[in-house]
């Protein structure tokens, strides 16, 4: 056990016992006579705990009436937001993984994770229980591919995939150097150079439906030059920047909005009406289209005028579909609107 477990495990044998030996404490602990003799010094000297030494009952013991006794506390083993999120995902990342890849050697660092969670003082089935995660969108990803993207991955070979492109509804085999899983909006995307296109591309696992190792090299990309790719624009469909939005959206929005990271280079301020302005760089408009009007009314396009004008259109798209006497487009009705390279 690390120094911070036995803490914890000197503190309740001292509550549970009149007094504990050096001994016991030794033999409970399985550490050395120093080892003990400098936590007991830490704990008193650092965590102000009441440890006393009684010669009368011939161990160690709390005195409650001792000065430091009201300042006394143990570190705490809880978790911030964003450990417990960690924590949860994993776990739950770990249930989700397809029973034929890697099970037998996942079951233990599950185990090890609810022990993580336990330090805490709580079960781990009540966390599960009271804490919960709602992904939205996840789409299913086939297990069996997975695990031969991720293996070529980190041996750093290339791929031969069957790639189903949502946006033209066609299916293409390519040669692939694997460079980086991306786990974005509870989906996986692979990040590759692509031997077809000679470029970068980047495509959804769960859109992948064949998956063979090869056995050349994978072409090494810098992880610079996979950030200004992948990184450096607004949303999944990203690229080298192009332009920047500017959004505004109402004092009421607002309260939400102006907490929100919607990119790493993001820039806001509030106007002099209480309406916030936030500015995002991007490459391809599809996912900014799609999140600007999920705000409906509450948020406006000041620039660039071509994607005002790609909302505009939406709306009176929306408009004659929700009309008086309108009904549903056919099942060929043109996607949504946004060119470029679609993961």
């Amino acid at each position: 056990m690390d120094r911070t477990e036995r803490f914890y495990r000197i503190d309740r044998l001292l509550r549970e016992r009149r007094s504990v030996s050096l001994a016991a404490l030794i033999e409970d602990l399985g550490v050395s006579r120093a080892t003990i003799l400098r936590d007991l010094a830490y704990m008193k000297e650092r965590l102000h705990a009441p440890v006393v030494f009684s010669h009368d009952l011939g161990g160690y013991t709390f005195d409650p009436g001792a000065r430091e006794a009201a300042r006394y506390a143990l570190p705490g083993l809880w978790f911030n937001a964003s450990e417990i999120h960690a924590l949860l995902v994993m776990q739950q990342l770990l249930q989700e993984i397809e029973p034929e890849l890697l099970a037998p050697h996942l079951g233990p660092l599950a185990r090890r994770l609810e022990r993580l969670v336990e330090k805490g003082g709580f079960r781990a089935s009540e966390v599960a229980a009271r804490v919960r995660l709602s992904p939205m969108g996840r789409r299913k990803c086939a297990g069996a591919f997975f695990g031969v993207v991720a293996a070529a991955l980190l041996a750093r070979v290339q791929l031969r995939i069957t790639h189903l492109n949502r946006h033209t509804d066609e299916r293409l085999t390519r040669a692939v150097s694997p460079q980086r899983l991306v786990y974005y909006r509870d989906n996986w995307y692979l990040d590759s150079w692509c031997h077809l296109r000679q470029d970068l591309r980047s495509f959804s696992v769960d859109a992948i439906e064949a998956a063979v190792a090869l056995p050349d090299a994978a072409n090494e990309v810098p992880f610079v030059q996979l950030a200004e790719r992948f990184d450096a624009g607004y949303g999944i469909f990203s690229g080298e920047i192009r332009q920047w939005a500017t959004l505004r959206f109402s004092p009421y929005r607002s309260r939400w909005v102006a907490q929100e990271r919607w990119h790493r280079d993001q820039e806001g301020e509030f106007d002099a009406n209480g309406w916030f302005i936030l500015r995002v760089p991007f490459h391809d408009p599809r996912e900014l289209l799609m999140d600007v009007l999920r705000h409906g009314r509450d948020c406006e396009v000041l620039s660039p005028g071509s994607l005002r004008a790609m909302v505009g259109e939406e709306i009176r798209a929306l408009s004659a579909l929700y009309g008086q006497g309108s009904r549903l487009p056919d099942a060929a009705a043109s996607p949504c609107p946004g060119s470029g390279q679609k993961r």
